[in-house]
């Protein structure tokens, strides 16, 4: 290191704890868990570098997630391998969820942790009704008013979520109406509870600590002594 960056390092943002912080994110070697930094405490070069890689982090997620949607095959599905499987696929969401959440909890910078969590949670979602109503178009061509391939169970599964519901792909049976109907409550659940815990657990992470309050000692009331007569 030249004296140039000698002076850089004295002179730059080293002085104020924002600054240290920033540049201990940075090294991130041999971390563990620490306090949480705020975006806003980040650098510029780091924040851009923080937020570029959670970007790549989601979309490598949707990536491997809908790459094996359209690569693996899925067979049919039954109605009540159909409902045995969306039992299953709750479960997994509802796992997947927790994690993120714990993720959070002790995330470095929770605020894009939460984005991250939001994105991963989400496409889990449309996969996971995609290929259920994929199954159901196998095992019975008529169960919808089109045959489904993986785009367009997708394209179901998207609009419905969006609440968009252009009327081109129905159900027609009952087993596939109920699966639509528990995706809806479902869709209620993610964009009114799920969003609202994600983001909540990663304002907690970074909200500061609470001063301690000191205690507040009483004293005992003496009561005075009655004047004797002389």
């Amino acid at each position: 290191m030249d004296a140039g960056d000698d002076a850089r390092d004295d002179t730059g943002d080293t002085d104020t704890p924002n600054g240290a912080r920033a540049r201990n994110w940075r090294k991130r070697k041999d971390r563990v868990p620490s306090e949480p930094i705020r975006l806003t405490d980040l650098d510029p070069a780091s924040c851009r570098r923080a937020m570029v890689r959670c970007a790549l982090t989601i979309f490598l997620c949707w990536v491997v997630l809908l790459g094996a949607f359209y690569i693996v095959p899925i067979g049919h599905e039954s109605p009540l391998r159909a409902f045995v499987r969306l039992g299953a696929d709750i479960a997994l969401i509802a796992a997947v969820f927790a994690w993120q959440i714990r993720r959070i909890s002790i995330a470095e910078l929770p605020e894009l942790r939460a984005i991250e969590a939001l994105g991963i949670v989400v496409v889990l979602f449309f996969v996971a009704f995609s290929g259920i109503y994929l199954g159901m178009s196998h095992e019975t061509p008529f169960t919808f008013t089109q045959r489904l391939d993986q785009t367009r169970a997708l394209y179901f599964t998207i609009t419905i979520f969006s609440t968009v519901g252009f009327g081109d792909i129905t159900p027609r049976t009952d087993a596939a109406r109920l699966v639509v109907s528990a995706q809806m409550l479902l869709d209620l659940a993610i964009i009114g509870v799920a969003v609202r815990l994600i983001f909540n657990a990663a304002k907690n992470r970074v909200a500061p600590a609470p001063p301690p309050t000191a205690a507040v000692v009483v004293a005992p009331i003496v009561p005075a002594a009655a004047p004797t007569d002389s």
